[in-house]
């Protein structure tokens, strides 16, 4: 039978809420890859008491293996987009075929704006620390391009905070945050999903409840 280390998100998000606690991080932001990081940063926000944002992120996958990351994009003014070398090449993808993908990922991410912001402007990253928060990474290229436009947007501090991760990503990461809090780093690792009893893909619907239920929770917990 296999052992998981995470019922599921939420309980991933609280025991990476334990560690965060620890931590002396002032009055933080936690934005959330979504859709799966979601789940895991509420529970994180709210137990730092602090506001919770997303940051809409989209992983470029070739073509003939979606799952497979040549690299990400982030939105913004000025999209930023992160390649990985070693696969575009081993990949053979063309610019064409990049600017395709690309191009196709940039469309979902202004569609999530929309419905997940609506007119609401993000929170402003500048002279805050930021914790950035995902259900877990294998190639780390969504998180790669969420910390450097946190980072060029002028976060103070970056924390990536992630139930598990290949070592490998972790170390590949470790230049681009602050600091990294990783719970686990499963050898073999079967992908995200393969750490969590519980691990059902989300939906638009999912993470907009996710984010009604914790303005409401927060706003019942903040006093008068």
């Amino acid at each position: 039978m296999p052992q998981f280390q995470f019922r599921d998100r939420k309980d991933a998000g609280q025991r990476l809420a334990e560690v965060l606690r620890a931590r002396d991080l002032g009055e933080p932001l936690v934005f959330a890859l979504p859709r799966g990081g979601v789940p895991v940063a509420a529970e994180i926000a709210a137990a730092l008491g602090c506001p919770l944002d997303l940051v809409l992120v989209r992983k470029l996958g070739v073509p003939q293996q979606p799952e497979l990351a040549f690299g990400a994009v982030v939105d913004g003014q000025n999209p930023e987009t992160v390649l990985n070398k070693d696969i575009v090449q081993a990949a053979g993808l063309s610019q064409a075929e990049i600017n395709m993908v690309r191009e196709r990922e940039l469309a979902e991410i202004e569609r999530r704006r929309r419905l997940y912001f609506k007119d609401q402007p993000p929170h402003n990253p500048r002279g805050r620390n930021v914790v950035v928060v995902d259900d877990g990474l294998a190639t780390g290229a969504t998180a790669r391009v969420a910390l450097h436009a946190l980072r060029r947007a002028g976060a103070k501090r970056l924390i990536l905070a992630v139930p598990l991760a290949p070592a490998e990503t972790l170390e590949a990461l470790r230049g681009e945050a602050d600091e990294i809090v990783c719970l686990s780093t499963p050898r073999p690792f079967r992908g995200v999903g393969g750490s969590y009893a519980a691990f059902p893909q989300l939906t638009d619907t999912d993470v907009l409840g996710i984010l009604e239920s914790f303005e409401i929770r927060s706003a019942n917990s903040s006093g008068p």
